[in-house]
């Protein structure tokens, strides 16, 4: 798989995202649904943002592990939050999980009225190997 980056400006860099990345070559692409932060049993946390986030990130990482593909070929990762305050109050935690895996990929952030029962976040990943 061959992975090329495309960023015109460099304001994004502090943001933990890139502009665009071209994907050739790859074996397969793994479309993954909205993670968030349900347990195993299928309950919703209702944890405060951080815990919300870390967990949506741990599922995440399953999900795309579980399919025999790694977190650093994420392409494009959208997140959904009910606040955008509360996410960028402890959006360090991302761009840790981001830096530790060198993903560098397309992303949209939205805010949204609200989400599956209490979640406050919800992450969803292309992936490709």
């Amino acid at each position: 798989m061959e992975k090329r980056i495309i960023n015109p400006w460099k304001w994004q860099n502090e943001r933990s995202y890139v502009q665009a990345v071209e994907v050739k070559q790859a074996e397969g692409t793994l479309y993954v649904s909205g993670q968030t932060a349900i347990d195993a049993n299928g309950k919703s946390s209702t944890g405060d943002m951080k815990s919300q986030l870390i967990m949506a990130i741990q599922n995440l990482e399953k999900v795309i592990q579980e399919a025999g593909y790694k977190c650093e070929n994420i392409v494009r990762l959208n997140v959904y939050t009910t606040s955008t305050e509360e996410l960028f109050s402890c959006f360090n935690s991302f761009q840790n999980w981001i830096s530790k895996h060198e993903i560098e990929q397309a992303s949209t952030l939205l805010e949204v009225k609200s989400l599956f029962e209490t979640l406050k976040i919800e992450l969803e990943a292309t992936v490709v190997k």
